[in-house]
């Protein structure tokens, strides 16, 4: 059984390298992902549309803000 702290080291490895990963990965990759992601869950979306309708918005013109702060 591993040590909590051996345990830890995998993890933070595994977090540097995600993090470099995401650090590689282009815009268009990036929104290629997404788009990947939101056709596989859109039908879990259209049933919970009314419960996280208002958080989807919200974080939706959060995200076009920051997009509008990297044009300017």
């Amino acid at each position: 059984m591993l040590h909590l702290s051996a345990l830890r080291e995998v993890w933070d490895s595994d977090l540097e390298d995600e993090v470099l990963l995401l650090r590689d990965t282009t815009i268009q990759e990036s929104i290629r992902v997404w788009v990947e992601l939101q056709t596989a869950f859109e039908w879990q979306l259209q049933q919970t549309t009314t419960l996280f309708e208002q958080d989807r918005r919200t974080a939706l013109a959060e995200l076009q803000a920051r997009l509008r702060h990297l044009v300017d």
